[in-house]
């Protein structure tokens, strides 16, 4: 009976892991059968799981069905599972020491968000229209190199006043030690739901016309670029503002990993985490 009841209790998930998480655990992908309950018991049932985990403590993170996970949410039978470190957004040392710069993208997409419309009832503080603005919004990500330049240009209006672009490229040395390359690795189908959210965030907080993102994946050589972020506006002070906070953004929650290889070993790059 008591047999019985466990198995009526329990369900068939599928758990994801991103990251030093993966290395950790050994595994990209696993299917398990979990009792069923809420998000912070079926983690806490990983954690027994695989107990290494835990060096992260309240750091790691954990998504359902693609979004952050709240702790009382339910997991039901089916349901896909990711368990991850924080995105790549560094230390607050490393932001100060940060390899990017404003710039001049586009390369063949593995994956690509279109925008969305404001929530209903949100009005936005734009002087561009709603549903013109976020139709030309785009988010990518690709293995390619990246044309800074074709990506700042898709984002010009005769409208707007001002495009300010940000090209993030790999640095070479970062804190004393030598980086021969980077590796980006993402959550691809979270990474572009997500980008699309910052997207119409953006929208709400700034007065901006067209906001793009395009971030690469796969391995970078030193100098090549990883992420850029063009914004357009009617003036060039919300486009600078959205830019700054776009970045930030991506860098806080987008699941987006770096691992930076050095001449003497090589480190996954763990940033402050997504506060909940």
């Amino acid at each position: 009976m008591q047999l019985s009841q466990q198995s009526k209790d329990a369900v068939n998930v599928t758990v994801l892991f991103f990251g030093a998480a993966r290395d950790i655990v050994g595994h990209a992908e696993i299917k398990l059968l979990l009792q069923a309950g809420n998000a912070t018991s079926a983690l806490e049932e990983l954690l027994e799981k695989f107990p290494e985990l835990r060096r992260f403590g309240r750091s790691l993170l954990f998504a359902v069905n693609q979004e952050y996970a709240q702790p009382d949410q339910e997991i039901k039978d089916g349901d896909e599972l990711a368990v991850f470190p924080p995105v790549s957004g560094g230390c607050a040392a490393q932001k100060n020491n940060s390899g990017e710069t404003e710039a001049h993208a586009t390369g063949t997409d593995i994956g690509t968000a279109g925008g969305a419309g404001s929530p209903a009832g949100q009005p936005r503080r734009g002087a561009v229209s709603p549903a013109s603005s976020v139709a030309n919004d785009f988010f990518e990500l690709t293995t390619n190199p990246i044309d800074v330049g074709a990506v700042a240009r898709r984002v010009v209006l005769p409208e707007c006043g001002a495009t300010v672009t940000l090209d993030g490229y790999a640095r070479e040395w970062t804190r004393g030690r030598r980086t021969l390359y980077l590796v980006y690795e993402a959550y691809a189908s979270m990474a572009l739901s997500e980008l699309q959210r910052l997207g119409r965030e953006a929208h709400d907080r700034f007065e901006i016309a067209h906001l793009g993102i395009v971030h690469r994946t796969g391995r970078l050589e030193i100098g090549e670029t990883s992420v850029v972020i063009a914004v357009s506006a009617p003036h060039r002070r919300a486009a600078f503002e959205a830019c700054e906070w776009a970045i930030r953004e991506v860098k806080r929650t987008v699941p987006i990993w770096k691992k930076e290889v050095f001449e003497d070993g090589e480190v996954w790059v763990e940033g402050e985490g997504k506060s909940t």
